[in-house]
């Protein structure tokens, strides 16, 4: 791709009862979002038009029934189902599941086949999009099964990067699945896209503890020396900069996690607890390991807010931004590893 070629940026809406479509349709109200980008909304023109009029938004789009139809310079919104929609803002039910995932799936498909460039989704509820065809946690989950690679789950900011060792998994669950297997994956997984999706050559990585005081040698768990202590060993090993275990309760607190440029946390909530108290609101989700890049905001389907037109758009904003960057970042770099001048010696 031509470094000026407006990117194809694809949009799951999400559960449509919930704030997804206007985060959307707020976004892309300024014309000025059109020049780094060409959405296309993975819905229907009719769902649209009615929450349109719902939060009072005039915002002008595009229909189309075939991706080969999109205009640049537009809101293109791809029309998968003629169903009329009962729109029940504020309340998860059977149909907003059900059709979040008829978005998700044409999407992914669109992006798999590379009729579109990136992946922004919106917010969905977990529970009510269950069905024999999504049997899955999260949308992370779900895109790992659908994509090339394994993926690893980042929340970010410009400043601040968390990636997950273990995900969407049970509390109880978690001290058997971390193993030196995963954690070496995870590692990874997170310094070549350090590398390759953010340009950044000598990535320094910094590795929470699992236990509390990372186990006090023993006295809270020996998970942190039996595992973790000598697994960043080996990794060391082999010329990567990653230190710790940093015990988790001290390290955001005293700034420690500035001098890194990306944080491993154990599970779920050690690493989103502190990352959405330091910048909940503006920052993404971005899934890692993946042959090809998928953004979120980093909030939920916020149905308390859903047709108010209240709803906070930053974050789904910089999750637009942030899936161009990327996708600029790793086509440059794939380019410049892949044409690599070779010299021959003189004989």
């Amino acid at each position: 791709m031509d470094k000026f070629e407006k990117i194809k940026l694809g949009i799951s809406i999400g559960d449509f009862n919930g704030i997804g479509i206007e985060i959307i349709l707020k976004t892309f109200s300024d014309k000025r979002m059109l020049d780094f980008c060409t959405p296309i909304i993975f819905g229907s023109t009719r769902l649209i038009t009615a929450y349109k009029k719902r939060i009072d938004n005039n915002v002008p789009f595009n229909g189309i029934k075939h991706i080969d139809q999109t205009i640049h310079g537009k809101i293109n919104i791809l029309s998968l189902w003629k169903d009329d929609i009962d729109l029940k803002l504020g309340e998860p039910t059977k149909m907003s599941g059900e059709f979040a995932f008829k978005s998700l799936e044409a999407a992914t498909n669109a992006l798999a086949s590379g009729e579109i460039d990136v992946l922004v989704t919106a917010p969905i509820n977990k529970d009510n999009i269950q069905s024999e065809e999504f049997k899955f946690p999260g949308h992370t989950e779900y895109l790992e099964s659908k994509l090339e690679g394994e993926s690893l789950m980042i929340l970010m900011t410009d400043k601040l990067r968390i990636g997950l060792i273990t995900g969407h998994i049970p509390v109880s669950k978690i001290s058997e699945t971390i193993t030196p297997e995963l954690i070496k994956k995870k590692v990874d997984i997170l310094y070549r896209t350090l590398v390759q999706d953010f340009a950044i050559s000598k990535p320094k990585i910094a590795i929470l503890g699992l236990n509390p005081h990372c186990g006090d040698h023993g006295v809270i768990g020996n998970e942190d020396d039996e595992v973790i202590r000598p697994t960043i060993a080996e990794i060391q090993e082999d010329g990567k900069l990653v230190y710790g275990p940093y015990a988790a309760d001290s390290f955001f607190g005293s700034e420690n996690y500035k001098n890194f440029d990306a944080i491993l946390a154990m599970y779920h909530d050690q690493g989103l607890a502190p990352f959405k108290t330091l910048s909940f609101g503006e920052g993404v989700n971005f899934t890692a390991g993946l042959n090809k890049v998928r953004t979120s905001p980093d909030h939920g389907t916020a149905y308390e807010l859903a047709g108010k037109g209240i709803a906070n758009i930053n974050s789904f904003k910089e999750a637009v931004f942030t899936a161009i960057k990327v996708f600029r970042t790793r086509s440059e770099y794939k380019s410049l590893t892949e044409n690599t001048l070779k010299t021959e010696r003189r004989k």
